[in-house]
């Protein structure tokens, strides 16, 4: 099989051993895979990925010197069945899974693996058990969107929201609009969005944001102030301590950049007792100060990743039509435009999504 990918620093394409599937998977021809924002780090900052990684509890247990076939946001189709493994979907059945796969007992994750190739290859072996059939006609394009969504409805549904809350949204990258998704499907609202990029901004008014602002040229706290305060509202210390008139809304604010100083100002700019949920994944050393945090009373939470429920979640809502990821996809390659589409997708004004087709 054909195969892009990552040695020694630069995506190639090469031909490697067509995988064998094991009693318990199913082989499966890889129809489209986006590139995710941690293929880009994993790519630019490959020693410190892997440090982190064997640091944090070998998450992603990659070995820097050795080739990897990068790609976890996959649609495929079944091509045919390991030994003694039921056959319950049909050759040429599309379908999504979560990024790994079972052999035995085994665990092995796809897309930063040095011996299971990830989703920028042409076929694949994956877990029968963990294989969900896409449904109502869905194209392999946007099923292959589940992966992401998965990551923004998790945040959301980790979130704790009551109908009273307002949620802003800090960057509205892929992560982002992912969680702005979720947040629509939730139907709370207003949903405000920050970015300083034009073109994140529209996306982000497509994909269920009510209000965008561009940090430089409002603050997005101040914009959250005007949407959930009511009128009658009285800030002062006095009214606050004993409750007098109307209150404001509770915030809840999605953190979806990722990078160092992000977090400290989402601390300087909250409300008090606002809830913070860091969704981007910062992967270098970072520093905020913790007095803010206790002034103001934040809830600080992290999170990563979701449920096999909350993945399947995401299949659903695509292919029901309650989230349209194909304002997200801005882009479609070949194996041989992997390379470069790697280096276009840091221009934010250029793409959100770049596809990849192994047999184009």
């Amino acid at each position: 099989m054909r195969a892009a990918v990552f040695r020694q620093g630069s995506i190639v394409v090469d031909t490697l051993p067509d995988p064998t599937p094991v009693e318990g998977q199913v082989l499966v021809r890889t129809r489209t895979c986006g590139i995710c924002g941690s293929d880009l780090h994993a790519a630019s900052h490959t020693h410190q990925f892997v440090d982190l990684a064997r640091r944090a509890g070998n998450r992603w247990a990659m070995d820097a010197d050795r080739d990897v076939v990068f790609g976890h946001e996959f649609c495929a189709e079944v091509v045919d069945y390991g030994p003694r493994s039921p056959t319950r979907l049909a050759p040429g059945t599309l379908v999504c899974s979560m990024p790994m796969t079972l052999a035995g007992e085994t665990v092995h994750g796809i897309g930063y693996s040095n011996d299971i190739a990830g989703g920028f290859a042409q076929y694949m072996p994956l877990a029968d058990r963990m294989l969900l059939a896409v449904p109502n006609g869905l194209s392999a394009a946007a099923a292959a969107l589940t992966e992401p969504m998965a990551v923004g409805w998790h945040a959301v549904q980790q979130a704790r929201l009551a109908p009273e809350d307002v949620p802003l949204v800090i960057g509205c990258g892929p992560v982002g609009l992912a969680v702005i998704a979720g947040l629509a499907i939730r139907d709370l609202h207003p949903i405000i969005a920050a970015d300083f990029s034009p073109a994140r901004r529209q996306l982000a008014l497509k994909m269920g944001a009510d209000v965008v602002v561009d940090p430089a040229e409002a603050s997005p706290y101040q914009s959250w102030q005007q949407a959930a305060t009511p009128p009658g509202h009285d800030p002062s210390r006095y009214a606050q301590l004993f409750g007098i008139g109307p209150k404001q809304r509770p915030a809840v604010i999605f953190e979806c950049v990722g990078v160092p100083g992000v977090i400290q100002q989402v601390i300087e700019g909250a409300p008090a007792a606002a809830r913070i949920v860091v969704v981007g994944v910062c992967m270098q050393t970072d520093r905020f100060e913790p007095f803010f945090g206790i002034v103001k009373q934040l809830n600080l939470q992290f999170v990563l990743a979701y449920t096999a429920q909350e993945f399947a979640d995401s299949l659903r809502h695509i292919a029901e039509g309650k989230i349209d990821v194909t304002p997200m996809i801005t882009g479609a390659v070949g194996l041989e435009g992997v390379s470069a589409a790697f280096a276009e997708l840091a221009n934010p004004e250029k793409h959100a999504k770049v596809i990849v087709d192994p047999w184009a």
